[in-house]
């Protein structure tokens, strides 16, 4: 999820190239309503100044290697907790002068994070997921009292998500407004109306 919402959020700043890379065909249908060029890792296209890399697996931050062009940079946005990652550094990693930067996903870094509140970076980021594109990343939905049986299979990939949305109402939409009754809003529900209002 974190690789295609930073796709399509790149892909809307003007002469910028961008592709995303998945070992999953499926995805491809993700990218196409994202507004993304989509490639397998083999036919990814080369030469490239940035590389963004968010697989979390060691053949995936190799190939984003392979993809680079002289003096780019990977951005490795992957958590891999305690797992040890085999990085091909020999190779042409100096002799092209390549970067791998990490990013931490959750926080600012310190050198930027006086550039703009948290107010100020919620506001943008809630702005940015009001495009109805990022809709496609919303693969499955549940209630709070289901999750219980239901994060074992998300967690051991039986049940494939990008972003698993979770309701905290177990109750079903509420009713409308009786119209017998003008001072009940949804549900029946009392409702307080300023005068003129």
């Amino acid at each position: 999820m974190v690789g295609c919402s930073v796709a399509a959020v790149l892909a809307r700043f003007p002469g910028a190239r961008v592709q995303l890379v998945d070992a999953d065909p499926a995805r491809a249908v993700t990218a196409a309503a994202l507004g993304v060029e989509f490639a397998a890792p083999e036919g990814a296209a080369g030469d490239r100044d940035l590389v963004i890399h968010a697989s979390a697996t060691s053949a995936g931050l190799a190939r984003s290697l392979e993809l680079l062009a002289p003096e780019g940079t990977v951005v490795e946005l992957s958590w891999y907790g305690d797992r040890t990652v085999t990085v091909p550094l020999g190779e042409h990693f100096h002799s092209r002068r390549l970067t791998v930067r990490s990013s931490q996903v959750g926080t600012v870094s310190p050198a930027v994070k006086g550039r703009r509140t948290y107010a100020d970076r919620l506001a943008l980021a809630l702005e940015l997921l009001a495009d109805p594109a990022f809709d496609a990343l919303l693969t499955g939905e549940s209630t709070f009292d289901e999750l219980p049986a239901l994060l074992p299979k998300l967690a051991g990939g039986e049940l494939p998500a990008l972003c698993h949305l979770v309701r905290y109402d177990t109750d079903p939409a509420p009713a409308p407004a009786d119209p017998a009754n003008p001072s009940t809003g949804a549900g029946g529900a009392p409702t307080d109306t300023a005068p003129g209002g």
